[in-house]
């Protein structure tokens, strides 16, 4: 990534409140990005966004809000938008399936309707989910390629917003701005505290010296850190506003293959990293159904971006497991999650330590 091309962008995020959008938000503070962002006022406490004091201009902001929405990216005005906004939680899908569908489908189209009249705009980046394709069971890592589908509700809501961006992307935006999506794992990292998520659970289970409750122990799904797919997202929004004409409108960036594990695992992983063992025993209660295996291809983020992830499995669960060591210490998370991205980057080879 380019600290010339980000110093003095504008860019806008939505999602901030939530825990990729203030990790992002961080990120782009540090290279030197004017951010605005908008988002439903946090949903947890402790919350991570109030936690790092981003200097971010933040306004609080339902996406289903159409007027709403098209003032505040008139205001902005900005040359990059990084789309985070969303309800992404399965779990959560299946209680309010038709305000999932309203937030993520209907949010995505309102977002892309007010971008329609900022001339300025060069990249859209619109984040879904590894869980937009039709998962035929058979455990095979998905390619951007293969059939979007979905039998729940947030992963359908998910392959929908895909059908949005490309509509728009293919209707309104050919002689424009880029429009792209980008399909990422499950992520891990500090500051997570969102209901029905491995980690919390996991820290919870450790305060209460009890086991983690899981209910599909041995489904695979592929974990990584949050700054990879970040990185990538920041490489995707560039190359998309530098025009580069090999740039794909659809990238997954996944971990690679050694680090895919169970939920048991992940589990048994950051217990070990955090000083604990909670174990963990599988939920017997009636459980909505999960895919078994879940695994991406990043091939094509490699070739097209030189993306790579850079945290393996270990790495992973070790930085999370310190960040929040950090934050029972006591210590200024802010200061603990801008290190952590400082580190990121020296081992990117961004920036010297």
């Amino acid at each position: 990534m380019s600290g010339d091309f980000w110093r003095g962008r504008r860019v806008l995020v939505t999602g901030h409140t939530g825990f990729k959008g203030a990790w992002l938000c961080l990120w782009l503070e540090a290279l030197g990005a004017e951010v605005e962002a908008f988002a439903l006022a946090p949903h947890t406490r402790p919350s991570l966004w109030e936690l790092i004091e981003a200097d971010v201009r933040g306004t609080f902001c339902d996406i289903r809000d159409a007027r709403r929405v098209r003032e505040l990216v008139a205001r902005c005005r900005p040359q990059v938008v990084f789309h985070l906004a969303a309800q992404a939680l399965v779990r959560e899908s299946y209680r309010d399936p038709q305000g999932t569908l309203e937030t993520n489908v209907i949010g995505t189209a309102n977002l892309l309707e007010a971008c329609r009249g900022i001339d300025e705009l060069r990249a859209v980046l619109v984040v879904t989910s590894d869980k937009v394709y039709a998962n035929d069971g058979a455990g095979r890592a998905f390619e951007e390629t293969d059939p979007l589908g979905g039998h729940d509700p947030y992963s359908a809501s998910k392959a929908c917003t895909e059908l949005v961006a490309a509509s728009y992307r293919d209707s309104f935006f050919r002689s424009g701005a880029a429009i792209a999506t980008a399909r990422a794992g499950n992520v891990i990292g500090g500051g997570d505290w969102s209901a029905d998520r491995l980690i919390p659970d996991c820290l919870r289970a450790l305060d209460e010296g009890a086991p983690v409750s899981l209910r599909y122990p041995r489904a695979v799904r592929p974990w990584q850190h949050v700054l990879d797919p970040l990185a990538g997202y920041l490489r995707f929004a560039e190359a998309l506003a530098c025009a580069t004409e090999q740039t794909p409108q659809v990238l997954n960036f996944g971990p690679d293959p050694g680090s895919f594990r169970t939920v048991a695992e992940v589990v048994d992983g950051f217990s070990a990293c955090f000083g604990g063992k909670p174990g963990w025993l599988s939920d017997p209660r009636p459980q909505p159904p999960e895919a078994a295996a879940l695994r991406l291809s990043s091939a094509l983020a490699r070739r097209t971006l030189g993306w790579c992830p850079r945290l393996d499995i270990e790495a992973a669960l070790s930085w999370t497991a310190e960040w929040h060591r950090a934050m029972r210490a006591g210590e200024d998370v802010g200061r603990v999650t801008r290190w952590q991205i400082r580190m990121y980057r020296h081992l990117a080879g961004e920036i010297a330590e």
